[in-house]
């Protein structure tokens, strides 16, 4: 990688308030260390994301104060923004364990630009009953991130429950025609449930800037 072909947006959190994230599953370690060292002399904050372990660990080879977080897949380079506790709490719910890794992502994001995340696990529709039971909890947080795979319905029930804005992230879970997650990012997008709002498939990050985009909006109003 030359420097030509670096052009990191530098300007990104004073115009928008938002770190640049590195997209880590398709570049090398040496890559991501190259660019971590940019943002780091540039006094701006450093999150990759989808990084595997063993790609995280020859990162970390190069620059060894960078942090792995495991359950993200993302790598860390400094201090988190300060706590904006004026925004209360956005709270990430997942239909089961399996889609921890998506929701872990969202709240390593929102941590990162000072936003109180909590992430409520294995409240599926399989068992409405779990869901039914957080609601008190639920209707506390200013907005939701709803991480589900297979159908994909959690959003929608949860939608149709709370007046909160509701972000919905499809993940690429499932027996055959789940088909990697499409069939969720369908069924969101097909929604009966007015206001949902529905992200990429396995977009933690972009499930985390939508909604920090809701609450600085609120906040300003």
């Amino acid at each position: 990688m030359t420097d030509e072909i670096v052009r990191l947006d530098l300007q990104r959190r004073s115009r928008l308030g938002m770190v640049e994230a590195i997209w880590g599953e398709n570049k090398t370690a040496s890559q991501i260390s190259k660019i971590l060292k940019i943002l780091d002399t540039s006094s701006e904050l450093a999150l990759v994301t989808r990084v595997g372990s063993k790609k995280a660990k020859s990162v970390q080879e190069l620059i060894p104060n960078v942090k792995f977080h495991s359950q993200a897949r993302c790598l860390t380079l400094g201090l988190p923004a300060k706590p904006q506790s004026s925004l209360g709490k956005t709270l990430i719910l997942t239909g089961g364990t399996s889609d921890l890794e998506v929701a872990s992502e969202a709240e390593l994001a929102l941590r990162w630009h000072g936003i109180n995340a909590e992430i409520l696990l294995d409240v599926g529709v399989a068992g409405l009953h779990r869901l039914i039971a957080q609601l008190d909890r639920i209707k506390e947080a200013k907005v939701l991130i709803v991480c589900a795979g297979m159908e994909g319905a959690l959003p929608t029930v949860l939608a149709g429950l709370v007046p909160q804005p509701v972000i919905g992230v499809p993940v690429s879970i499932g027996y055959g025609v789940s088909s990697g997650g499409k069939v969720a990012l369908e069924g969101m997008l097909a929604s009966c449930a007015p206001g949902l709002v529905v992200v990429n498939i396995d977009n933690g990050y972009g499930a985390a800037m939508a909604a920090l985009r809701i609450l600085r909006s609120a906040d300003f109003s």
